[in-house]
C-alpha cells in the first residue's frame, strides 16, 4: 500500500466522527475526557484579528487596539515590531516586547484553534495544524518532515519535552564557534526564564505504556534511563497533545508568551496571513556607504475567492517562520547571504516496535496512545558530542498505519488489530550532515554515512530494549516487514539485518520532527546568516528568531533552546527600541 493511500485512509470517518475500525484496534478515538474542558477560556481571544472581515470592522479592531492604520488602495498598519510566525521563537519575542509596552503585530499563516475547537481527531489535526497536512517529504522521498503550522507553531502540537541546551553543545557553540552568548550568564538567565514561564518540571504521577516499556527495557539491560522534563504538570496523563492540548495543561506558546501579548493589550495576532516579502529602505551611512534597513512586511491573505495584500510597517521586523520556511522568505526579499537555506539539520529518526500481548505485562489495561507522550529517554553520548537518543513517539492509528510496512492484506490487518499493544521506540541522531531549503516545495536532505552508522547502532539498541522489556515480537519499519519472535532467538537475527542494511535507500521510513540551522548564527558574517543578537548580517533591524539560527544540530528536543535564544534576541531588540526612543526624545528637546 503506497503512502498516499495510507494518508487518505487515516482520514476516513463516518458522519458521527467515528471510524468502524477503531473497535477492532482497541482505540477510543478522541480523548474520552474531552467534555471536561469544554468551558475552558480562550486566552488569545482579545488579540485575534481575522482579515476576512469587512474592511471597516478590520480598521475598527486595529485602531481600538492602539495601532495606526490607513487605507487607500490597500491597508497599511503601523507598529513597533512585526513578528512573522507564532511558534516557539516568534511568540517569545512578541510576548516579551508587548509586555514591555511595545506595539506588536504577529503574522501567522496557520489557523487559530481555541481549545474548544480542537477535535483531537488525527486526520483533522494533521490536515489543519501541520505543514502539508502532516507529511512533507524531502526531494527523493527518503525522509518525511513533521512541522507545526498553526497559531502556536510546533509548541501547539509537540510532545512536551522541555530539555535545556546540553552543556557540551553550549561549549561547542561558545568555544569552537566563537559564539560568546552561549557562555554568558545572560543565556543561563534566559533558560531559567523560559523554563519558568513554561512550568517545566520532571515529575509524573503515572507513566504511559510506551515510556514504561522504554524505562523497563533500559533498566533490564543496565542502561540508565532519564526522566524527561515537560512543560506540563505531573498529572497531565494525555496522549493527544500532538493534536492540540484541549485541557491547556501543556504550556504551549498559546498559554504562555502569546497569552502575555494578549493580556498586555499591546498586540494583535493575524492568523491565515502569509508574508510575501520583507520591505526595506536604503540608509545613508556616510560617503559611499549605504545599508538596507527593514521597515516591515507585505502580507497576503485569502478573501472572496482571491487574494488580497496589505502592509505592516514597523521599526523592527522579526522572521520566525521555522527552519523550513524562513530561508525562502529571506531569499524572496532579496537577501543574498550564502548561508541562508544551507546547513539544514533534521535529527533524523528511525523506529523499532515491540508487541506486548494484553495478557502480559503491563496487565492493567495500558494502551499505547494513553499517557504522557514523552517522559523517559535514554541518551548515548559520543566522544565527538554527536550522539543518539532513544525516545517514544505518539502514533495514533493514522500515523501508525503510515509507517507500518505492507507485506500482505492479512499481515497488515493483524498489525493494525494489535495497534494498542504495539510500542514504538525511535532512535534519533544529532546529525553532522546537512541539507538545503529554499522555500520551494522540496527539501534537499540526506543522511551522511557517519550519521547513518550511529543511527543503526541506536536502532539495534531500541530492538534490544523492547525485547528486554518483555515484547513477544519485535521488528523495524523496513519495507520487507520482517517481524521476529523474541523467545525463538529472533532478536540476534534482526540485529544483524539492521547492521547490514542501508537506511538511506527509502526502504526504511526516516522521519524528522526537528529542523534547524538553515540561517545559522555566527560570530562572523562569512560563516553564517545572523549575528549573536539575532540580527541578519545584511539588513539592519531584521531579526530571525526560530530554530533556523541554531549553529549546529542540537541533539535534543529544541523547544527550550529556541525559546532561550529568542528570549536573548528580544533583549537585543529592546535595546534597539530604547535607543530609538531616546533619540526621538532628544530631537524634540
Amino acid at each position: 500500500m503506497n503512502l498516499r493511500r495510507k494518508l487518505r485512509a487515516r482520514k476516513q470517518l463516518k458522519e458521527d466522527k467515528t471510524n468502524v475500525a477503531w473497535k477492532a484496534m482497541d482505540y477510543c478515538g478522541p480523548d474520552p475526557d474531552v467534555s471536561i474542558y469544554n468551558s475552558q477560556r480562550a486566552p488569545l481571544h482579545g488579540a485575534l484579528l481575522r482579515m476576512d472581515m469587512p474592511r471597516d470592522a478590520i480598521l475598527q479592531t486595529i485602531r481600538s487596539a492602539g495601532f495606526r492604520a490607513t487605507t487607500s488602495s490597500f491597508l497599511t498598519v503601523a507598529c513597533d515590531v512585526v513578528v512573522i510566525g507564532s511558534g516557539c521563537g516568534g511568540s517569545v519575542v512578541a510576548g516579551v516586547l508587548a509586555k514591555a509596552g511595545h506595539k506588536v503585530i504577529i503574522i501567522e499563516k496557520g489557523s487559530y484553534f481555541p481549545r474548544s475547537d480542537l477535535s483531537l481527531l488525527e486526520g483533522e489535526a494533521l490536515s489543519h495544524m501541520y505543514e502539508c497536512g502532516g507529511i512533507l517529504p524531502n526531494w527523493d522521498l527518503t525522509t518525511l518532515f513533521l512541522a507545526g503550522s498553526t497559531v502556536g507553531g510546533g509548541s501547539a502540537v509537540n510532545w512536551s519535552a522541555s530539555i535545556r541546551t546540553p552543556e557540551h553543545v553550549r561549549r561547542e557553540w561558545c568555544d569552537k564557534l566563537g559564539l560568546e552568548l552561549f557562555g554568558r550568564e545572560a543565556y543561563d538567565r534566559a533558560l531559567d526564564a523560559v523554563c519558568d514561564r513554561m512550568g517545566v518540571q520532571t515529575g509524573v504521577e503515572e507513566e504511559g505504556f510506551n515510556n514504561m516499556v522504554l524505562r523497563k527495557g533500559c533498566e533490564a539491560l543496565g542502561m540508565e534511563p532519564a526522566d524527561v522534563p515537560r512543560n506540563a504538570p505531573p498529572d497531565h496523563y494525555c496522549g493527544w497533545c500532538h493534536l492540540g492540548c484541549r485541557s491547556g495543561k501543556k504550556r504551549s506558546t498559546t498559554e504562555t508568551w502569546l497569552a502575555d501579548l494578549a493580556d498586555s493589550g499591546n498586540g494583535l495576532i493575524l492568523p491565515g496571513c502569509s508574508a510575501v516579502r520583507i520591505l526595506m529602505h536604503q540608509k545613508d551611512r556616510g560617503p559611499n556607504q549605504r545599508r538596507r534597513v527593514a521597515k516591515g512586511v507585505a502580507v497576503a491573505f485569502a478573501f472572496g475567492g482571491g487574494t488580497q495584500e496589505f502592509v505592516v510597517e514597523s521599526e523592527v521586523t522579526v522572521v520566525a517562520c521555522g527552519a523550513l520556511n524562513t530561508p525562502g522568505l529571506l531569499k524572496r526579499s532579496g537577501l543574498k547571504n550564502a548561508h541562508i537555506g544551507r546547513h539544514l539539520h533534521a535529527h533524523p529518526v528511525v523506529m523499532a516496535w515491540g508487541y506486548f500481548p494484553p495478557d502480559k505485562w503491563p496487565d492493567n489495561g495500558k494502551r499505547n496512545y494513553e499517557g504522557g507522550i514523552l517522559t523517559t529517554m535514554y541518551s548515548e553520548s559520543h566522544e565527538s558530542g554527536y550522539g543518539t537518543l532513544l525516545q517514544t513517539p505518539m502514533l495514533h492509528p493514522g500515523m501508525f498505519a503510515t509507517v507500518t510496512p505492507w507485506a500482505s492484506a492479512a499481515d497488515f490487518r493483524e498489525r493494525m488489530a494489535r495497534f494498542s499493544r504495539t510500542v514504538h521506540l525511535f532512535a534519533l541522531v544529532r546529525d553532522k550532515g546537512s541539507g538545503t531549503v529554499d522555500g520551494s516545495e522540496w527539501v534537499c536532505y540526506g543522511m551522511e554515512e557517519e550519521d547513518e552508522g550511529k543511527l543503526k547502532v541506536a536502532l539495534e539498541a531500541a530492538i534490544r530494549v523492547l525485547a528486554a522489556a518483555g515484547a513477544e515480537e519485535v521488528g523495524t519499519q523496513h519495507a520487507k516487514g520482517e517481524r521476529v519472535r523474541v523467545v525463538e532467538g529472533g532478536v540476534e537475527w534482526l540485529a544483524r539485518k539492521v547492521r547490514k542494511r542501508v537506511l538511506r535507500d527509502g526502504r526504511t521510513p526516516v522521519m524528522s520532527a526537528h529542523q534547524m540551522g538553515s540561517c545559522r548564527m555566527s560570530a562572523e558574517e562569512r560563516k553564517g546568516a545572523v549575528s549573536q543578537s539575532g540580527e541578519t548580517w545584511e539588513v539592519e533591524r531584521l531579526y530571525v528568531a526560530d530554530t533556523s539560527v541554531f549553529p549546529t544540530a542540537l541533539g535534543v528536543n529544541p523547544m527550550v533552546t529556541v525559546q532561550a535564544i529568542a528570549y536573548c534576541t528580544s533583549q537585543s531588540i529592546l535595546k534597539v527600541l530604547q535607543r530609538k526612543k531616546q533619540k526621538q526624545q532628544q530631537c524634540t528637546v
